[in-house]
């Protein structure tokens, strides 16, 4: 006999103030992470004084959320998401204060440390996408998450406009104008770490946990990459989740860093780079809800295959844009940001779907970490490449790894076990 899914009214009651929870922190957390995007490179900058090393701190960024993710995917293991996500967001709000340190003592090494903290916050908003499907039922998974996915969108559109604001708020200090974003990040951040704290209860992972182990599921907490390993390399559908979620992370993130400087070639003004970026964001988060939905509708591998199409138009169209501003550029910035929703929200539904319940957040955050690690080779991979080749070459690359993409949708077809799982179809 099946034991069905517990939907009893406590349970759904749980799940809607986990959801209500996860989006307020993380619109608030995701200021530290887009704060750091935003001014870190110019604050390396002005430390420096040359931009040859500048990139470095945006590096840092990515390189903590690929080494945060897996820590605290454990952490979550063991303790539940509430310690993991708090910790990862409490990190994150140290770094903010390094960075307003750093600028304060002019010090580059400090600022390198405190970027590195604010990827753990990358990595926490990251991981918060998976403790929204903790309880949620298996057709409603990819719509919870996606819902925490679009909270981002606050952090993502209000962080980079917070400079303005950010300087008159330094100046009340005595600080560098450049450090007063860092300082309003503290604040979002620290407020959101302490709603996550006080309102993310009970526990959505240790509560599900209760659930599985009382339908007599295995609950075993087992923690490592080598039995991450041991579980992925056993479901090929999982390591096609993961591959797509890395690559199309990849993909999207090679191109939009490399965009301004295409743009810039051209001789495109600030505020219309700044435009073609923030279409490019909407992309990416605006629609997460209805990306999630027809997820659950239409299933885990068509959304994959279409985000592997949506990959594909987008680098088409960018590769051909001339330097400087077009409208070409503009739709296929659009639609690099859809292309990854759509991969990100299709893979990560398909690697909860495949998973066991015990296995679900070492496996997430090896994902994770796999997707921090690819995007730092391929950001970095990115510059070399235009600088050697052109944007146009590195739009040919990016169109190749969105065809991996696309062999990622097909395994997730492809069942376990006589008949494939409806929502992975």
């Amino acid at each position: 006999m099946t034991v069905p899914e517990v939907t009893t009214p406590t349970t759904a009651a749980v799940q809607r103030n986990t959801i209500r929870t996860l989006v307020a922190g993380q619109a608030l957390g995701g200021l530290a992470v887009t704060s750091g995007a935003a001014v870190a490179v110019l604050l390396a900058e002005q430390i420096l004084g040359s931009p040859a090393l500048a990139g470095l701190a945006q590096t840092a960024q990515v390189v903590g959320a690929a080494a945060g993710a897996f820590v605290l995917a454990r952490l979550m293991s063991a303790r539940g998401r509430r310690v993991g996500l708090v910790a990862g967001y409490g990190i994150g709000a140290l770094g903010t204060g390094l960075c307003v340190l750093a600028g304060v003592v002019s010090s580059f090494t400090a600022l390198l440390v405190g970027t590195f903290a604010i990827g753990w916050a990358t990595a926490a908003n990251s991981q918060a996408r998976y403790a929204a499907t903790d309880l949620a039922e298996p057709g409603g998974r990819a719509r919870a998450l996606a819902v925490v996915v679009w909270a981002t969108t606050l952090g993502a559109v209000v962080g980079p406009n917070l400079t303005g604001p950010g300087a008159v708020v330094a100046r009340w200090f005595g600080f560098p104008e450049i450090t007063g974003i860092f300082v309003l990040a503290f604040v979002a951040v620290a407020v959101g770490t302490g709603l996550l704290w006080l309102f993310l209860r009970p526990d959505p992972l240790l509560l599900a946990r209760e659930h599985a182990a009382a339908r007599g599921e295995d609950t075993t907490t087992r923690i490592g990459l080598r039995r991450v390993w041991a579980v992925v390399s056993e479901r090929p559908q999982a390591i096609a989740a993961i591959v797509a979620i890395a690559v199309s992370h990849g993909v999207m993130l090679s191109v939009m860093v490399m965009t301004p400087v295409h743009m810039n070639n051209g001789g495109a003004e600030l505020t219309v780079i700044g435009f073609v970026i923030s279409v490019h964001v909407l992309g990416m988060f605006a629609f997460s809800p209805l990306v999630g939905w027809l997820t659950d509708r239409l299933g885990r591998a068509p959304m994959l295959a279409a985000g592997s199409v949506l990959l594909l138009a987008a680098v088409a169209l960018s590769g051909t844009a001339p330097e400087g501003h077009s409208v070409a550029l503009t739709v296929g910035l659009f639609l690099l940001g859809l292309g990854w929703s759509c991969s990100l929200i299709g893979g990560s539904a398909l690697l909860v779907d495949v998973v066991p319940f015990a296995e679900r957040p070492a496996t997430q955050g090896a994902s994770d970490l796999v997707m921090g690690l690819f995007a730092a080779v391929a950001g970095a991979a990115g510059g070399a490449v235009v600088a050697f080749w052109g944007f146009a070459v590195l739009n040919i690359a990016a169109g190749v790894l969105a065809l991996v993409v696309f062999g990622a949708a097909v395994v997730a077809r492809v069942p376990r076990s006589g008949a494939a799982s409806p929502q992975i179809q």
